[in-house]
């Protein structure tokens, strides 16, 4: 039995369109339509068949993995180690919330998530192959930036979201203490805000290849005019994180002892502070209205009730405190779905990606300019670390998240195939060597 929805139908024709181009583009602008869609069309678009949901974006990934089937574009990849710990974070996380819940209900409920994270991240993987897609993808995402940015300029004007006609998102703005937070098709301005700071890293880096100069100083404009326009302080630090990882580009040599004298910090402070040194998320706001207690507060009862959710999570925080129910931070909210283990795994997952970047950069591999784009992928996933600590990602900004890690892994693939060729071709310009000075 078939039940529809409810979706506009200027999304359902936008997701034919998309679905259809994504079948027919070459491979490196096969990504386009649905990085449109992410920005364009509220998540909650959606049909709805056999009690099960549809969302837009879950359509056009499907078709995405219908052309990389038909083409065979998924045989050239091989799997690294962020691939594989994408997929045990994903299985771990099935599994533990299924168990925590013991419902058929759960279980779809992460089938459903597993089906957004490795969907999204293995479509990127096959179709990003090398450091001109990724300036593809940062060109489209600049492309796709620019409108967001003056529909927003419009909200800030009138209070009255664009975005609102296909639904899933308020026709009036939101207001707090007198700021307008303006969300355009993301359901909170606060994804909205780290979507946009997310992309700073990479406009930057990109503003000088292969004459995308004017395109990609937009991209800075838009994205800084999103990041503003939210009027939220998570994405307000989440951009001046951004602005101070593209500065350690130029202390990139020095990036072990910068690291460890980061963590010599925090645990000097916490040594001689009189509260815990996660305290100081009351300190960090940007804008009057922002909920920092609520933060450190739902942090600082995580970190006191680790007996109660490392093993496989827990149902529900509202115990814990006062509306700390409403689970604010994504390390918390992948910690009390999938207990340790799911946590441990992210975290893994991060490290290498970082790692990853880093070692991109020291490689000397890459051409010129391009270890800077490398450089940008590992800072705007630090964007997004540092946004984690403000919201739970559950819009389509998760999408933006795994393009960013599956970019990532692209790169370490990248790299290690060319320590591979090198080391091919070592011993046989030794040999070369040997034999013209025996001649």
């Amino acid at each position: 039995m078939q039940e529809y929805g409810d979706i506009h139908p200027l999304a359902l024709a936008f997701t034919l369109a998309s679905g259809f181009l994504m079948l027919l583009l070459p491979r490196r602008a096969a990504l386009v339509p649905l990085i449109f869609a992410v920005v364009f069309i509220p998540i909650q678009q959606r049909v709805i068949i056999a009690s099960l949901d549809f969302f837009i974006l879950r359509i056009l990934v499907l078709l995405g993995w219908v052309r990389v089937i038909i083409r065979s574009e998924h045989q050239e990849m091989k799997l690294n180690r962020i691939d594989k710990l994408m997929l045990l974070w994903t299985f771990s996380s099935v599994v533990v919330y299924s168990l925590l819940w013991q419902t058929s209900g759960a279980l779809v409920n992460r089938l459903g998530t597993s089906f957004d994270i490795i969907g999204v991240y293995f479509l990127t993987r096959f179709l990003v192959r090398s450091m001109d897609d990724v300036l593809w993808v940062a060109k489209t995402l600049a492309v796709a930036a620019i409108p967001v940015a003056l529909a927003m300029l419009v909200e800030r004007q009138t209070g009255r979201n664009l975005f609102s006609i296909f639904g899933g998102v308020p026709e009036y703005t939101i207001v707090r203490e007198g700021k307008l937070r303006c969300q355009g098709a993301f359901s909170h301005p606060i994804t909205a805000g780290s979507f946009s700071a997310s992309l700073l890293p990479l406009f930057v880096a990109a503003r000088n290849l292969n004459g995308r100069s004017l395109l990609m100083y937009f991209g800075i404009a838009a994205a800084t005019l999103i990041t503003i326009s939210t009027s939220s302080s998570g994405p307000a630090l989440a951009y001046l994180a951004g602005v101070i990882g593209i500065f350690l580009w130029h202390y990139r040599k020095h990036m072990r002892v910068i690291r460890w004298g980061f963590v010599f910090t925090l645990l000097g402070l916490h040594m001689v502070m009189k509260a815990p040194v996660w305290a100081l998320m009351l300190k960090v706001k940007i804008f009057g209205a922002s909920t920092a207690f609520h933060r450190y507060r739902l942090f600082d009862q995580f970190v006191n009730r680790v007996g109660e959710w490392w093993l496989l999570g827990v149902q529900s925080t509202a115990s814990w405190g006062y509306y700390l129910f409403d689970v604010t931070n994504h390390f918390i909210r992948i910690a009390v779905d999938g207990g340790m283990i799911t946590l441990a795994l992210f975290i893994a997952i991060l490290a290498y990606c970082f790692q990853s970047a880093g070692r991109a950069v020291k490689s000397g591999y890459l051409k010129p300019g391009h270890d800077k784009v490398a450089w940008a992928l590992g800072v705007s996933l630090f964007v997004h670390v540092v946004a984690f600590f403000g919201v739970s990602y559950f819009d389509q900004v998760k999408v933006i998240l795994y393009m960013n890690l599956a970019m990532l892994a692209a790169v370490r693939s990248l790299t290690e195939e060319e320590k591979r060729l090198a080391a091919q071709v070592a011993p046989v310009s030794a040999i070369g060597a040997e034999g013209t000075s025996r001649a």
